[in-house]
């Protein structure tokens, strides 16, 4: 899967379906009973698993969301990489629920690992990946779209929050610069820098005549001056706090 839904509330609820059926699954099948638990455990034990299950994707929920904000991409090897950061977060709550005293589970680790988990894991794992692309196809990520206007009603750019990737002034005007097909382009604009940044907030000043998007912030190319997506652009002393504190 190449793309992704960052909705932290669209995967709160795949969380909740996630943990309803795993409640079931348990509660029907038992795939957790090692033969030391009565019907009270056996029913704590399952309620526990699917608590935290839905612990556990509501945390990945969130990091992965951070994660796409901060890179602005996804591909098949972040989409691995959640899978497996649920897996072993998962793998850790349940355990330790096991073994707290609520349900005092008599398998070590390893047992625990290849008589429980793994079972559960054989079910979970493929209702996860078809849930996430149900998500992505029939629930559409709505792109968040910005207006940047100027003096003249028909001096306007529309892009996408994601594809700006800094304003600079340019004496009465201010230049775009932003991603259009994976290529910079620029638009210029009249109006003035400080407006700007008052009307997106989400902008960052790093020079007095330079606002940067920070998730385009790609690294220093020396005190002086930082690398963006496809630009390069100075940075003053008196505005690097900004930029560290990202």
């Amino acid at each position: 899967m190449h793309k992704l839904n960052p909705s932290i509330k669209h995967h709160i609820i795949i969380g909740a379906l996630l943990g309803v059926w795993i409640f079931a699954f348990a509660f029907i099948i038992r795939p957790f009973d090692d033969g030391t638990l009565n019907f009270k455990v056996w029913v704590l034990m399952s309620l526990g698993f699917s608590i935290g299950s839905i612990l556990s994707y509501t945390v990945l929920a969130v990091v992965q969301k951070a994660v796409f904000q901060k890179l602005l991409k996804w591909n098949i090897v972040f989409e691995i990489a959640s899978l497996t950061f649920f897996t072993v977060l998962y793998l850790l709550c349940t355990y330790v629920y096991y073994k707290s005293s609520i349900i005092n589970g008599g398998y070590n680790f390893i047992e625990f690992l290849t008589n429980i988990f793994l079972k559960a894991s054989l079910i979970t794992t493929p209702i996860i990946i078809l849930a996430r692309i149900y998500i992505l196809r029939f629930i559409p990520v709505k792109e968040d779209f910005i207006t940047i206007r100027g003096e003249n009603k028909l001096d306007f750019l529309k892009i996408k929050n994601s594809d700006l990737v800094c304003v600079s002034n340019s004496q009465n005007y201010v230049e775009i610069y932003f991603i259009d097909n994976d290529q910079l382009k620029t638009k210029i604009i009249r109006s003035s820098l400080k407006k700007i940044e008052a009307e997106f907030d989400f902008l960052t000043r790093v020079h007095r005549s330079h606002l940067i998007n920070p998730p385009h912030f790609k690294s220093w190319k020396n005190q002086n001056t930082i690398s963006l997506t496809q630009i390069e652009i100075p940075i003053s002393k008196n505005y690097k706090e900004n930029l560290v504190s990202l």
